[in-house]
This record gives C-alpha cells, structure tokens and sequence, in this order.
C-alpha cells in the first residue's frame, strides 16, 4: 500500500521490482489535468531525496527540462525576437533558423556541447557555405543558447566555450570608384531621374534602401539637406516601407553645394515617392532601380560596372582622401556601431557642412548637355 505523505510531499511505494517510487505532483499540463513526477531509489530515503532536490532546483530555478528539444526551444525565441528587428532582419532570420534547426533539432536543448557546435560549422564549411554565413550561423546560434541560459533552462551557453572558425580567405576591400571615376559620373551621367539619383548616392553616402524610399518633404527645398527616416526593405519578395538599418541610421545629411540641383530635381518630379512603382503610392522595386542604375553606367566609358552600393564605400573613401576625419564622416553615413555613434556626437554641423564644401569644390558637374 502506498504511503501517503503530507500535501507538496507526494507518496511513496516499493514496486514490484524492488525499487522505491516516490510520486508527486508538478503542475498541470495542457488540457488542464494534473503532470505527475516520479523519482526511484534503492530505499524510501533515496527516492525521497531525489524528490526533495527536484523541489530545491525548482525553488531556485536551476531545473532543466531534460525533454526540451532544441527545436522547440528555437521556434520560441525566434517568435519572441519578432518584436525586436525589422520585417525583412526577421525573415532573413527564419532561413537561417531552418539551417540551425536542420542541425540540432531534435536534440534535447541540454545535451549539446560545445564540440558539437564546433562539428555543425565545419559540416557548413565542407558543403560549401561562406565565411559570413558560418559567422551568421554561430551568431545566431550563441543568442539561442544565451537566451536559454538566462531562463535556466541549460548550464552554460556551449557556443561560448566552442572554437570559432578562421576564416579561409582574407577580408577583401570593399570596391569603391575612383576619384577619375567619380569625375566622370558626375558630368557624363544623363541628366535625368537616374543619373541625378546616382550623383546624390555618389555625394551624400547613401544607400540604396534609403534613396529608394525618399518622399519629396525628406529633402529640403533649396535641396541643401536630406532627411533619412525610412528606407525600402523587402519582404517574401516585395517592398514596403520601413524603419532604416539601425537607429544611427536616422540622420541629416548635408548636400554639397553643386549636387544640390539634382536633389531639387528629385524633389519637384517625386510622386509620393522620388522613385515609385508602376502602383502609384507604392516604392519601387530595389531590382527596378539597379537595371536602371546599370544601364546608365554601361553609357558612361571609362568607368567600372560596380554595385550601387559601391556609392557609399565611394563616399566614405573619397572624403577620407580629402583630408575629412572619420568621427564626421561616420556621422554623415549613420555608423551602425552604436558605442562609435556616441564619439560622433561632438561633430559639429559647421564641419559636417564644410566636408559638403569640399566635396563639391573638387567634382564638377557638367550644365552644358
């Protein structure tokens, strides 16, 4: 016959096989009716002991659940970061989530160390994948188990003691224009929508997404200033307008003198966006706006066939050669890095302004076309 304990303790009975069950209550589960715990031992002592350290742990809120699968784990931090990063960070984030999920889960959250992580990034590695997506992977990766870590639901975060990959191949430099080139776009590119957006990207360091969703009362009328408060993100395909790439990137950007026709050019001819779908009212596609972009560099000799956002890395190279420090011009192109952000705060806008200046002094626009 069992015994029976007093209420929270459980009861106690030796079974059939000569173990000692203790057998107590830990909460409800889903449909409402009562979950039941049972801890075994040679005598009524040891299960009882064993009941009475699941209670402590459970007090104290170190109990792991040793069924929890990582899969399961994932899916609810994933859902829960929701909230936290724009649409298109969240959907980039579910693919990388699958990979994650293709490699751990149906482990139990509690069983995997830091050798088998070190394991996943290397079978990446062999089937192909980039230096950046091992990195991306890892991140992610690190932020589901510190997470888990911090409900106590594992011991430690095993990316933290796992090795970090090296990367196979160096850094390469990102490509920027020359300052020829640069000379030459800015007095061959047609003087239409397309060619006065690639001199506004070339002079004001902006990138693509943001030039995109520009409306006309973002830029000033005299076109002295650009405000970026949103930018073009894709989602399953398609544009929306949302938030820019991080706080920082909230910001004013001075327009050199002799570029800012091209941003009252933009601003008279905008519908309610600068560039606009067919669908009025709606962005256009990014991919609209790189054939647009190409097409107008393959007319212009002499120069590369670079990405837009070659434009920004443009920016930032050409000013550092023009002698501005880069406290300003990391200001001007909104640093992501938001320790770096709080260095830029003292930049003054009387040499944000003057760093326009020397932009225009040095690359002319042509107005005989």
């Amino acid at each position: 016959m069992p015994g029976k304990r007093s209420n929270g303790e459980g009861t106690l009975r030796k079974r059939s096989n000569g173990l000692w069950e203790c057998t107590m209550m830990v909460g409800y589960k889903d449909d409402g009716t009562r979950r039941y715990k049972s801890f075994y031992g040679k005598s009524q002592k040891e299960a009882k002991d064993k009941a009475d350290a699941y209670k402590q742990e459970v007090a104290a809120g170190l109990y792991i659940d040793p069924n929890l699968t990582f899969q399961a784990w994932a899916q609810k931090w994933y859902e829960g970061y929701k909230d936290s990063v724009s649409p298109t960070t969240y959907e980039s984030y579910g693919y990388t989530l699958k990979t994650l999920v293709k490699g751990f889960g149906p482990r139990k959250l509690g069983s995997i160390k830091a050798l088998d992580v070190e394991n996943f990034l290397k079978g990446l590695r062999a089937d192909g994948k980039s230096d950046s997506y091992l990195a991306k992977c890892r991140g992610m990766l690190y932020q589901i188990m510190h997470k888990a870590e911090a409900n106590d639901l594992i011991r430690k975060n095993p990316v933290r003691f796992a090795e970090k990959m090296k990367a196979q191949r160096p850094v390469q430099r990102k490509e920027a224009f020359t300052q020829d080139e640069v000379q030459k776009l800015m007095e061959d590119l047609p003087q239409d929508r397309t060619g006065h957006t690639i001199r506004l990207m070339l002079a004001t360091g902006m990138r693509t997404q943001e030039v995109l969703a520009l409306e006309p009362q973002h830029i000033e009328p005299d076109g002295s200033c650009i405000h970026i408060r949103q930018a073009v993100n894709m989602v399953k395909g398609r544009p929306y307008i949302g938030p820019p790439k991080s706080v920082a990137s909230v910001r004013d950007v001075p327009v050199p003198p002799n570029v800012r026709p091209c941003a009252v050019f933009l601003r008279e001819q905008a519908g309610k966006f600068v560039w606009e779908s067919p669908i009025a009212g709606q962005p256009v596609n990014p991919s609209h706006f790189r054939d647009k972009y190409r097409n107008a560099l393959f007319k212009v000799p002499g120069v590369r066939m670079l990405t837009p956002h070659s434009c920004r890395h443009t920016y930032v190279s050409q000013l550092q050669a023009l002698g501005v420090d880069m406290e300003t011009i990391q200001s001007m192109v909104g640093h992501a890095d938001m320790e770096m952000t709080q260095h830029y705060l003292h930049v003054q806008e009387e040499v944000r302004q003057a760093a326009a200046e020397k932009f225009s002094k040095t690359f002319k626009i042509s107005r005989s076309r």
